[in-house]
């Protein structure tokens, strides 16, 4: 379990993805877009899908490097910096923020005024195109591709063979320019602002591109790939707000209730889609609808609405899901205590089981981040440990994701262990379900707490090495722990005042509350120490095998007994009464100074895996 007989993993998002265009991929529904003369020649086999999330992680299938034009789906990032500046009242003046309801060419003005409705339609870019500041044509087309250079992460280019086509062939955009002349919404010679107009749509930029861009809109206007600021953050509010209402045009209701989220598409084959605070979507591929846009960019954001529930109303708790603690076995252990071997063995190989303890409701954007985590950390896993007990909600995309990830983890020889999944009993029911349909080893479990996930998985790497430990074996007085260092006449002075007993599995061996008169050497067996939670839930705080002691701190004071101690299987113990212990300080003090000693010893190793265990976790 060290790695090299394992496959590597894949994120789950990836993997939806792939199925994604695996799905779509045989649509051969649409025609590429001809009135744009160059348009024509693109392939309509051609089909990228890209997911990128404010954190900057990128999932991509298909032709994502492939270029073609930004079309349309320029408008928004031009309308942002028209903003920027020209003022809000300004561009306000000049351009509405009212859904048309009609085609991206239409003529829609607004009665008495001649402003655009919106500035996602021709006339509305046009009119926004016209407010982007500069000196000259080429200085203002320098800072426009500046911009979306800045959106996408990289210096991108005009393509000019597709501008000059444009600028050939786009008289109704011409004759938009001059009807917006004619009401003083452009204020100079309209054709600067079209030439200007037809670059903007004739930049170049890849599937890629548009999932950053669209990212970058989601995380406030920072690119997450660079940490660069593209737009102000109060300004990325009124981009995203025409994209929801007017961002796919005589489409746009359709799509806010069937996707709901911000998007704009463009006639080459492009559509942007953008869920704030979490994540962009960018789907390339050149057949399009009636409408002018992407067949199966269209049919993917919808899939990936549904099956990641990013629908923008579909809004969760106010928690906020977060990683509360993330570790490995090497710093915190389960309450069974093991034996000298055993703990160094797990020592040595404990940072190969991953500890993730989540808090807060669970969606997408909570999972994705925490199936990255793992996916990253693969080569140096052989186990993952997934506690969910202070988890608030569990959205149904989370529930698939967690799911997805036990399958790809196991099917990669690695095993996963929920903990505490009771308190989600949709999300038990579904691990439940896929680990009914399984043949396999049990890499997949959920447990009733953490505490035993983590024993689970002590237990498989003590195995892998053959070291399985066991409750069978007779411990010698001698070699018992409380006796380290005695020789045989200390022991000779120590037996005759021990008391053997026996208890059965399931014995309780010590009562909360009793009189603490005596501690317990344990010889054969296990037992488990245990405290009573409110609400009756029992919470271990320790599991003892041969060799150990419990009940020591009666010889410290006579207070009661602070746990209950239950024998897990049939156990043997010599028992040390207090009283006992007291006259042997009397008669051989060097045996009794010996014997504390070495339960000093054991308290210290204790303390110190608790302070190990506290500072993990604190951190």
């Amino acid at each position: 379990m060290h790695g090299g007989g394992h496959t590597a993993i894949e994120s789950p998002i990836q993997q939806l993805l792939d199925r994604l265009h695996r799905r779509h991929a045989g649509v051969h529904e649409g025609d590429v877009a001809t009135y744009i003369p160059e348009l024509a020649h693109a392939d309509p086999t051609w089909f990228g899908i890209c997911l990128a999330t404010t954190d900057g992680r990128v999932y991509e299938v298909g032709h994502t490097w492939q270029p073609f034009t930004i079309q349309s789906i320029s408008k928004p990032f031009v309308y942002g910096l028209a903003l920027e500046d020209r003022g809000e009242e300004a561009v306000l003046a000049r351009i509405g923020v009212e859904p048309s309801g009609d085609a991206f060419n239409s003529i829609s003005l607004t009665p008495g005024t001649g402003c655009p409705l919106n500035p996602m339609i021709n006339a509305g870019a046009i009119a926004a195109t016209s407010l982007v500041a500069g000196r000259s044509l080429e200085d203002r087309f320098s800072r426009l591709l500046g911009v979306l250079s800045v959106f996408a992460g990289r210096a991108l280019a005009m393509d000019t063979a597709v501008y000059e086509s444009e600028r050939t062939t786009g008289h109704r955009n011409r004759a938009i320019g001059h009807m917006l002349r004619n009401f003083d919404i452009l204020t100079d010679d309209p054709e600067p602002t079209l030439d200007l107009y037809f670059r903007q749509c004739s930049v170049q930029v890849t599937c890629r591109d548009l999932g950053l861009m669209a990212a970058t809109l989601a995380n406030g206007g920072v690119n997450p790939a660079t940490g660069e600021r593209a737009v102000r953050p109060e300004l990325v509010g009124s981009i995203l707000s025409v994209m929801t209402t007017c961002g796919m045009y005589d489409f746009a209701g359709e799509w806010m209730y069937r996707v709901g989220m911000p998007a704009k598409s463009g006639v080459a084959g492009g559509v942007l889609a953008v869920l704030p605070g979490q994540l962009g979507i960018g789907v390339f591929s050149p057949p399009l609808d009636e409408r002018g846009n992407s067949v199966r960019g269209i049919a993917v954001c919808r899939d990936l609405a549904r099956e990641l529930d990013l629908h923008l109303m579909h809004v969760p708790r106010s928690s906020r899901a977060t990683i509360r603690a993330q570790y490995t076995l090497a710093h915190v252990r389960s309450k069974r205590v093991r034996d000298e071997d055993d703990s160094q063995l797990l020592d040595a190989d404990g940072a190969r089981v991953r500890v993730y303890e989540l808090q807060g409701d669970l969606t997408f954007a909570a999972v994705e981040a925490l199936v990255q985590r793992i996916v990253d950390a693969a080569d140096g896993t052989d186990q993952v440990v997934i506690d969910v007990g202070r988890v608030t909600g569990v959205d149904e995309c989370a529930r698939r994701l967690l799911c997805d990830l036990g399958s790809t983890l196991t099917g990669a020889g690695r095993s996963l262990a929920i903990a505490s999944a009771q308190f989600q009993s949709r999300l038990l029911r579904a691990l439940e379900e896929q680990v009914a349909g399984r043949e396999g080893d049990g890499r997949l479990r959920a447990f009733a707490d953490l505490d035993q996930a983590l024993e689970w998985c002590e237990d498989r790497l003590l195995a892998a090495r053959r070291c399985r430990t066991t409750g069978t074996r007779l411990v010698a007085l001698a070699e018992h722990d409380a006796c380290q260092g005695l020789g045989g006449t200390e022991l000779a002075h120590l037996e005759p005042i021990l008391e053997r007993r026996s208890f059965p599995a399931g014995a309780l061996v010590v009562r909360r509350g009793d009189p603490a008169n005596a501690m317990f050497l344990l010889v054969r067996g296990e037992v488990s120490v245990t405290m009573e939670l409110p609400g009756g839930r029992l919470r271990r705080l320790a599991t003892l095998s041969a060799g150990r002691t419990f009940g020591e701190l009666a010889v410290v004071h006579r207070g009661p007994r602070t746990a209950d101690v239950r024998a897990d299987t049939p156990v043997e113990c010599w028992v040390l009464g207090t009283e006992a212990f007291e006259r042997l300080g009397q008669t051989h003090p060097a045996t009794k100074i010996a014997i504390l000693e070495n339960l000093l010893r054991g308290a210290a190793q204790m303390l110190a895996r608790v302070n190990q265990e506290i500072a993990t976790l604190a951190g």
